[in-house]
């Protein structure tokens, strides 16, 4: 969407900066991909293990389709299809799914599954891991399964400060995907100053498509009056994108969809940034845009920041399910 031609009327005068990138990020296409393919190939049900990505609107078209979400694998009948969400599981949910004769499917995002690797690798060497993220998010909880004995998890400066490690000079860090850029760089500064040894990952954590949705908002925040980003409350992307914006002074909220806008926000506002968290639907993202067209915002600018081109392929058990599946019958025209 582009609007070049400026009047005089006061829609014209009122813009939308549509922020791109924005939205689905590779691992999340992937992620629903796999569901919808899986329902395709296999037909419901199809049960998943948490929300396949942390975003309403993506869950519930999946449950009308046959999808089943389920909190844990006890909820699934024995010897059924289930998939991994793009958060990750543990070591134990993988037991767990073989001891029930689980066909599974791993629809884990593969920069999360970078982050599980490392997490071996440092305590195989031993290290005291250090995991930078938030405790109830289930990307931190299947992390910090691949080595539970050795992983201490910290959120704040205080609790780095009050970390006790066998060995100081023996630490190593890792951070959740989805934190904010600012967030993650001040723990980690915090860790270096208690730890002056400590060891990383050889490329930060934090995912490609976290980043530069944050880059792009603090690149349009500061010409914004109103940050919107579309997302689900328990997204940990989207939450990030508003702290951005409220850090660089620009008010922001977070909204479902459209429905969630409160009208008394765009009192006096005369630029809305609008982008959307990584597991939120293109779809969404319009209708906030119709809207505020409706309330006379006339100018929509699409704001490039960055391109983005990432693509992930399928995992194996999706591929050879697509393989082995019988040929469609098209009927001639």
């Amino acid at each position: 969407m582009n609007t070049s031609t400026i009047d005089t009327t006061e829609s014209s005068t009122k813009r939308v900066l549509l922020l791109k990138p924005r939205g689905f990020c590779a691992g999340v296409v992937r992620a629903i991909d796999i569901v919808q393919i899986a329902l395709d190939t296999f037909g419901a049900p199809i049960y998943v293990r948490k929300e396949i990505v942390h975003n309403s609107y993506v869950v519930n078209d999946l449950a009308k389709k046959g999808a089943i979400f389920v909190n844990e694998l006890d909820e699934v009948p024995e010897g059924a299809r289930v998939i991994y969400s793009a958060h990750g599981v543990s070591p134990a949910v993988r037991e767990a799914a073989k001891g029930r004769g689980l066909k599974v499917i791993d629809a884990t995002c593969p920069l999360v599954t970078k982050v599980h690797v490392e997490a071996i690798k440092f305590a195989k060497q031993g290290y005291s891991l250090v995991l930078v993220g938030h405790r109830d998010h289930e990307e931190v909880e299947g992390t910090q399964g691949e080595a539970p004995d050795v992983t201490q998890v910290v959120s704040t400066v205080e609790e780095v400060e009050a970390l006790v490690v066998p060995d100081p000079d023996k630490v190593a860090y890792l951070t959740q995907t989805t934190l904010s850029l600012s967030e993650a760089g001040i723990m980690i500064d915090a860790l270096k100053k208690k730890f002056p040894n400590i060891a990383g990952p050889k490329s930060q954590d934090i995912c490609y498509a976290t980043e530069n949705r944050q880059t792009a908002v603090k690149n349009v925040a500061h010409g914004a009056d109103l940050v919107l980003v579309v997302g689900s409350a328990n997204s940990s992307n989207s939450n990030r994108l508003v702290e951005v914006s409220k850090n660089l002074d620009t008010n922001s909220y977070l909204i479902d969809s459209a429905d969630a806008i409160d009208p008394a926000w765009l009192d006096g506002v005369k630029t809305v940034a609008v982008t959307a968290g990584a597991s939120a639907p293109e779809v969404l993202v319009s209708e906030v845009v119709e809207y505020l067209q409706a309330k006379g915002f006339g100018s929509v600018d699409e704001v490039e920041v960055m391109p983005e081109n990432v693509r992930f392929g399928l995992p194996p058990e999706i591929v050879q399910a697509i393989a082995s599946a019988p040929p469609m019958n098209v009927a001639a025209v």
